[in-house]
């Protein structure tokens, strides 16, 4: 994962923590909504992602889910609309990188709404 923190924080102006934060969320989001095979073997390619999903979701409270849910969890998490673009943007990247376009595009086109912000 320090792969992918390391270019968050580069590339979107997050800082570490930040990074941390909006790659758990984006994860928890994909395991939630996307099919469960796909985002499987996207997990199993990201060594830490668990941790990193699991840091997230301490703390408990409300929380609205789908894709508002997400965006709305790592602004409160600090990050500004451009930066949770970014961040999801980068992290799709990556995704694509370890497990293949086609794979990445069956999990983004099986969440409604996702394509338009990737």
């Amino acid at each position: 994962m320090d792969e992918l923190i390391g270019r968050l924080v580069a590339n979107t102006g997050v800082d570490r923590h930040a990074a941390e934060k909006a790659i758990g969320i984006i994860l928890d989001f994909l395991r939630k909504e996307g099919p469960a095979d796909k985002v499987q073997a996207l997990m199993d390619k990201l060594p830490g992602a668990e941790a990193l999903i699991a840091q997230q979701s301490e703390g408990g409270g409300f929380s609205m889910g789908g894709i508002m849910g997400a965006g709305t969890k790592m602004m409160s998490a600090g990050l500004s609309m451009a930066q949770v673009q970014g961040v999801t943007r980068e992290t799709i990247a990556y995704a694509r990188e370890k497990i293949g376009d086609d794979a990445v595009g069956e999990i983004v086109g099986a969440i409604p709404g996702l394509g338009q912000f990737v």
